[in-house]
């Protein structure tokens, strides 16, 4: 499925579900796409707790762009998407969320696009080696409970467990969270059904 933004077209994945609970929300990092490994293990354990799963590969990668360009464009694009999915899945709970800058935006705009709580996959705390840059602020502004997933050799830092609903640190996972992805599924899986 398309979806035209101002950024250009979007592009949606949807896994559907019969008599789904929830529609969860995906998307990339500014340099990845939505069949990173952590994303497709999210998708496959949330299928199975009664989820559809809708994987959007942002306007600004569609374009062949590998960098999202600024946060206000960035959110404008991916409120658009939102508003279409919900009109097309009227009065199911929404739960988005993303991996590294996708799960910035899922913080940045869950209350804007009234989700239920957000998903932040290797959330980047800060950028590498500059923990002065702190991105805490928009796990706390995010407004909806926020469900962080980070490995504990992530060059982007790890948040603190205070700025979120719930923090799992996975040992050994590095920003990619590659190492036990079907472990990252089983985290989120767990999760989401509370928001259901």
């Amino acid at each position: 499925m398309e979806v035209m933004t101002p950024r250009g077209p979007a592009l949606v994945q949807m896994d559907e579900v019969a008599d789904p609970r929830l529609l969860l929300v995906l998307t990339h990092g500014s340099s990845g796409g939505v069949d990173a490994v952590d994303l497709l293990a999210v998708r496959d354990a949330a299928l199975k707790t009664g989820a559809t799963v809708a994987r959007v590969t942002q306007a600004f990668r569609v374009a062949g762009a590998r960098a999202p360009g600024s946060a206000a464009r960035q959110d404008e694009a991916w409120e658009i998407v939102l508003k279409e999915l919900r009109t097309r899945w009227p009065g199911l709970p929404v739960v988005q969320g993303g991996r590294s800058n996708g799960a910035r935006v899922a913080c940045r705009t869950a209350r804007a696009v009234g989700a239920a709580a957000a998903v932040a996959l290797a959330f980047p705390l800060h950028p590498p080696g500059k923990p002065e840059r702190s991105r805490a602020d928009e796990l706390r502004g995010a407004g909806v409970d926020v469900l962080v997933v980070n490995g504990d050799r992530d060059p982007f830092g790890v948040p603190d467990a205070a700025d979120a609903a719930r923090l799992v640190v996975l040992p050994g996972e590095g920003h990619d969270l590659k190492k036990d992805p079907a472990r990252v599924g089983e985290v989120v899986a767990e999760w989401i059904v509370h928001y259901a």
